[in-house]
Formats: structure tokens, C-alpha cells, sequence
């Protein structure tokens, strides 16, 4: 069964306003406000019919840039090829100074995607079968003053939500505020993530830990405080606090990652398997952490149900992921997938049909597309 045909389809989607139920936007980090999201879909179909679907970011705010990485570079390589022919296939690219391993991810999910419904089994069943049925996911957040913060901590815990994370910004001591002040009003009842996108120093990391740790206070995980490459610093970050440090960009570099793990640098990876490059590119870098006893989460950058329904069927097969993903599901305007993933309780079912386990209404992305 060959590959026919491989098209990418950037689409633009708005998020929930804070004002609605479950809404998010503006979802205010220290680099954007989001209130839309671009996200590039990827639809390939093979010469019998069968029709995967794959989903990465747009980069640099550019669908004719992501759109060209599609066609120019991975469909001439693609099409012709056994759509089961997924590993090979990633490893037919040479481009020492350009990454497309998030093209790749999406990609490959769409191969995934169509050799499930090939053989009428869902991913999971394919990728082995899960360790678990329910995926608990990790309700996230924003930076909001923290008395609008109290609010939203109140309905993740009220919603079944275990763990929150919430963004940060340049002043410390706000972040710190709201951790504060969401930690009182659930009384314990969530743990915390707190993500600075790489925006601190090492001091202000110090400080703000510090203070938190001072008052009883211990998040989950802090996530990716300074920036990519500085390994020194997250060695003296482990040493310095109890608090355990994450980092999420560094996993997106296979051996920025690698190093960290053999220097004992950090407690907690975020990884995303489309940075990394597909579904089993990340189950390899959980094998990595597993190995150095750290734990794993999964990242979300604003995932639509292509992407989130492959995240489920990845976490949920692949122990080593042993903490709550991060999602924003829940806070889309609209979905572009027939009979859309619930959150109950704070969990996701993993989809059982077969492939990822939806079907993309297409008059929905048309509606959403951005190149037309």
C-alpha cells in the first residue's frame, strides 16, 4: 500500500475566552497573549483510499514557509513508499544545518495514523498495547493576577484536575504571588508547574524557588527556567533547591538532552514526540530517562484533537511517561475532529478505533484554512 498523496493545510483556530467555561485566552505567557492558534495539518492518502492525518506547529508565523517544508522536501521523498515504511523514512534526511524533525512527527503521525486503519487496530495496539485506558492531563494556565488565579485553580480542582501549570513572566516575585495564592485556595489540592520559557536567570530561579520552599511550597516540577545549552547552570540550579527542575526546549535537542541525563542535571523531561521527531523517537528518549531515573511529562503547544489523540495513545503506552501531560483541549472555540476527546475528571480515554481513532471533518479545516 503506497503513498499517493501528501498535502499540508495551515489552519488558524480561536481559543476559549478566560470568560468561558474552561476558556483560556488570553493565555499570556512571557514571549505572547494567545488568543488564536496556527497550527499546520498534515493529510496524506495512500493509492487504496486510506487517508492519515499528522499535526505540527507553523513556524515563525509562516504557512507558506511550513507548507513548503511539506511539499518541496518530505512528499517528492514520501510519495511512492509503503505508508508502514515509518522509520526508514525518517532516517532518509541529511540537513546538517537545518532541523525538520517537527515536520517529520507530523508526518509519521499520519503514517501511523493510516497504517492503523490498514490493519484495523488502534495506535496504542500497534505501539503495544496501553498500561492505561485514562490519561489524567495537567489543566493549564496563563499569567493572570493572582486573585483571577484563585479562580481558575478552584475549577481544575472542582473539574477532577490534579496538577496545574501556569506560566511565567520577567518579575519573579508576581509568579511567586500567584503560586502562592492558588496553592492557598486549593488548600494542597494541586500540585504546580511553573514554566518560565527559559526567561530567568539562575538567581531569579534561586529566589523564587527559595521563597516558595520557604513557605511549605513545592511545585510539581519548575520547567525550562533559563535557557537551552546553559548546562552548568541547571547542574547548580539541582544543587541549590529541592525543588525538582525540568526542562522542556532542551528536550527537542536529542543530545542536549543526553547531556543533561548523564550530568544528573534535572528530575523531570517534558518531551513532545513531534520535536523529537515522531512517536518512536520520543519512546526512545523515555528510554533514556527511565534509565537515569527521570520522570517524564508530555508537553502541549495549543494541540488540536489530531495531535492530542496521538499524545494519548504515546503516554499512554510508554511507562516512563509517568506524570500528567500538559493540555489545552478543553479551550478551543471549535473542533476540527468528528465527535471531539472529552475530559472528565481530569482525564482523557485513550480513542480505541482504529488509527488514531477520529475522523477529521474537513469542512471544519476548510473553514480554519489560512492559505486560501
Amino acid at each position: 500500500m503506497a503513498i499517493s498523496e501528501l498535502e499540508a493545510i495551515p489552519i488558524a483556530v480561536g481559543v476559549k475566552s478566560l470568560d468561558e467555561e474552561f476558556g483560556l485566552a488570553p493565555y499570556n505567557s512571557n514571549h505572547d497573549a494567545v488568543e488564536s492558534v496556527d497550527r499546520l495539518l498534515v493529510r496524506l492518502e495512500t493509492d487504496d483510499g486510506l487517508v492519515g492525518w499528522g499535526e505540527t506547529l507553523v513556524p515563525m508565523r509562516s504557512p507558506a514557509a511550513a507548507t513548503a517544508i511539506i511539499d518541496d522536501i518530505l512528499a517528492p521523498e514520501l510519495i511512492g513508499r509503503s505508508v508502514d515504511d515509518i522509520q526508514s523514512f525518517g532516517e532518509a534526511f541529511y540537513f546538517p544545518y537545518t532541523r525538520i524533525h517537527p515536520f517529520l512527527g507530523a508526518v509519521k503521525t499520519a503514517m501511523w495514523d493510516a497504517v492503523g486503519k490498514r490493519f484495523g487496530a488502534p495506535v496504542s495496539e500497534l505501539l503495544g498495547g496501553t498500561i492505561k485506558r485514562d490519561v489524567s492531563v495537567a489543566f493549564c494556565l496563563g499569567m493572570l493576577d493572582a486573585e483571577e488565579s484563585r479562580e481558575h485553580a478552584a475549577f481544575a480542582r472542582d473539574r477532577g484536575f490534579t496538577a496545574l501549570k501556569t506560566k511565567a513572566g520577567s518579575d519573579w516575585r508576581r509568579d511567586v504571588e500567584r503560586i502562592k495564592a492558588m496553592h492557598d485556595e486549593v488548600d494542597g489540592e494541586l500540585e504546580f508547574r511553573l514554566d518560565p520559557n527559559q526567561g530567568w536567570t539562575f538567581e531569579d530561579t534561586v529566589r523564587a524557588a527559595s521563597l516558595l520552599e520557604d513557605d511549605g511550597i513545592y511545585l510539581q516540577y519548575l520547567e525550562q527556567p533559563v535557557r537551552i545549552d546553559t548546562y552548568g547552570t541547571y547542574e547548580k540550579l539541582r544543587s541549590r533547591l529541592r525543588t525538582p527542575v525540568a526542562v522542556n526546549e532542551d528536550t527537542y535537542f536529542e543530545r542536549n538532552f543526553s547531556h543533561l541525563l548523564r550530568q544528573d542535571a534535572i528530575d523531570v523531561g517534558v518531551i513532545d514526540f513531534v520535536p523529537a521527531g515522531g512517536i518512536l523517537d520520543a519512546k526512545r528518549l523515555a528510554g533514556l530517562a527511565r534509565e537515569a531515573g527521570v520522570s517524564l511529562s508530555h508537553h502541549c503547544g495549543f494541540d488540536l484533537g489530531v495531535k492530542t489523540a496521538a499524545m494519548l495513545h504515546t503516554v499512554a503506552t510508554t511507562p516512563a511517561i509517568n506524570l500528567a501531560p500538559d493540555s489545552v483541549y478543553y479551550a478551543w472555540e471549535e473542533y476540527v475532529v468528528e465527535n471531539p476527546l472529552t475530559i472528565e475528571n481530569g482525564s482523557m480515554t485513550v480513542p480505541d478505533e482504529p488509527g488514531l481513532g477520529f475522523s477529521v471533518d474537513e469542512r471544519a479545516v476548510e473553514r480554519h484554512r489560512t492559505d486560501r
